[in-house]
């Protein structure tokens, strides 16, 4: 099982209680100083520094106990599931900065590090073609330079987003609107296990969280708060991308947008954004050109460096089937004493399962 931490899975126990949420969880961790001594905490003292709800605070207690907890343990150890919550080192710098950080990250992959340059590239599900090849073209340009594109994985923009980067053979990131178990929307399964080889998939919901009109608007801080700056390429007045663009703003991140026709009802927000003083984007060098110097050169690093050893080994498994350990060294060109740990980071990933027999096979999402 791919939790860090004693404390991690703690957190996983405070995530599943309605009522207690991101921002609640981390004024108990601030005031208590651990998250195992918000278990012993009261219930009144827990309503009077967090302002939750009396039935949520009744819950934590017992939390670890519950039949929900130990469900959400079992999917996770099953899937494969990696696991990082706020207590722990790795967890992302520009995660843990933002006014609400998720406790939780569950995600599959390789996630960013913190030196990495990552743009978000969000927008309409029902765009124009005009403003799905836009999404492609510039996505796949800035991961050619070394840029990470985030996005929500959504149809229209975002799956074209991340198709762009995929297309440059670069990293890119989806941050999901739903749990592990629920896929949104349905049907993408292929393109996620597409962006686990080249970056990851992650989300802050627990595993079985299906999609609502509550959890889209609030994965999205997290995909502006990944990012040094948010593209947004077709999005209407009211839309997720602009709710993307509000929280870039709060967080203090760079706001780009691609103007579309004047009577286009797909534009009309990015034009507004335009107008308000968002940055006109025409190519991807006008993004580019707000990347501090060097930054893109770092990530193409570590890209090559992903490319190099990982990917040679993912090639050596099939997309279906199995494939032994010694036919995986020989396809990959890896000596055996290297083989071993190249296999473990993979797996510690969620990118590979090992199975009987020293055999392994590429972990599904």
């Amino acid at each position: 099982m791919n939790i860090k931490s004693r404390e991690c899975s703690d957190l996983i126990a405070l995530n599943l209680i309605d009522g207690l949420g991101p921002l609640r969880i981390k004024k108990l961790l601030e005031h208590s100083g651990s998250v195992s001594a918000i278990f012993s905490m009261n219930e009144n003292e827990i309503i009077e520094i967090s302002r939750a709800p009396l039935r949520a605070a009744e819950k934590i207690r017992f939390s670890r106990e519950s039949d929900q907890y130990k469900r959400e343990i079992g999917y996770i150890e099953k899937e494969n599931i990696n696991v990082l919550s706020l207590v722990d080192e790795d967890y992302p710098e520009n995660l843990r900065n933002i006014y609400d950080p998720p406790p939780v990250l569950y995600y599959k992959g390789v996630l960013p590090r913190d030196k990495d340059v990552c743009a978000a590239v969000v927008g309409s599900r029902r765009c124009s073609l005009y403003g799905m090849r836009s999404a492609e073209e510039l996505s796949e340009s800035l991961a050619s330079e070394g840029v990470i594109v985030v996005s929500g994985m959504a149809s229209g923009v975002d799956s074209a987003a991340h198709r762009g980067a995929l297309k440059a053979n670069g990293r890119t990131v989806a941050v999901m609107g739903t749990g592990f178990k629920y896929f949104y929307p349905e049907g993408s399964e292929k393109l996620a296990r597409e962006i686990c080889r080249r970056g990851a998939v992650m989300t802050e919901f627990p595993c079985y969280t299906r999609p609502s009109n509550f959890t889209f608007p609030r994965r999205n801080r997290l995909i502006s708060g990944m990012s040094f700056g948010v593209v947004v390429v077709e999005a209407a007045k009211k839309s997720g991308a602009l709710i993307t663009a509000d929280f870039a703003l709060e967080q203090g991140k760079e706001v780009f947008a691609v103007p579309g026709p004047i009577g286009s009802i797909t534009s009309s927000g990015t034009n507004l954004l335009i107008q308000n003083g968002a940055k006109l984007v025409l190519s991807a060098k006008d993004i580019l050109d707000e990347i501090p110097s060097g930054a893109t050169e770092r990530n193409l690093m570590i890209e090559k460096d992903i490319s190099d050893g990982h990917g040679k080994v993912l090639e050596a498994i099939p997309e279906k089937g199995r494939a032994h350990i010694d036919e995986i060294r020989v396809h990959s060109g890896f000596a055996s004493g290297e083989i071993h740990g190249v296999l473990l980071s993979l797996e510690l990933k969620g990118m590979i399962k090992a199975c009987p027999g020293a055999m392994y096979e590429r972990s599904m999402i």
